[in-house]
């Protein structure tokens, strides 16, 4: 996994930079850039922003909440993120490797329970052990149909098993 020093440091570095140093940067640029040269030459807008500080209190009270429901609709209510995160899995060959075999597991897992009910069945195994393969298949076959239109299922789904623990 380090075999690649150098390219993981450019990657950290990329990430400080664009996501904690460069916005800082840019949204204090903005601020002066737009108080110095914009506010400070019109009388009008001088009387509603008379400093910078309250210049800058006044945007930051409507545009903080502002852009924290810009990103709240990026991330849940449009399907632009799941484009995103649908491209950074299908270029990522590692998770791309952890779906596929996720997928084949769980046609191995059907195919088990399967040859699991059919030996129940020739050794009279009791109905309770045969009720709990045969609802333990049902939900597998459930999952596995209905998953690839509906991200609901997954979501709850891993609400369950994450409270297994």
């Amino acid at each position: 996994m380090r075999q690649n020093l150098g390219f993981r440091a450019w990657f950290y570095f990329r990430q400080g930079w664009s996501t904690y140093f460069a916005f800082i940067f840019a949204a204090i640029n903005t601020m002066v850039v737009t108080y110095y040269l914009a506010i400070e030459k019109i009388p009008d807008l001088k009387t509603i922003f008379p400093s910078f500080y309250v210049y800058l209190a006044i945007t930051s009270s409507i545009g903080i909440p502002l852009l924290i429901l810009v990103g709240y609709a990026h991330q849940k209510k449009t399907s632009s993120f799941k484009a995103e995160a649908d491209i950074a899995y299908e270029s990522n060959p590692h998770a791309l490797r952890v779906y596929n075999n996720m997928e084949l597991l769980l046609q191995l897992n059907l195919k088990l329970v399967n040859q699991l009910l059919l030996d129940y069945e020739k050794n009279s195994v009791s109905d309770e052990k045969l009720d709990e393969l045969i609802k333990l298949k049902n939900e597998i076959e459930s999952y596995f149909n209905q998953r690839k239109d509906n991200k609901q299922i997954d979501i709850d789904l891993f609400k369950k098993f994450s409270t297994l623990k």
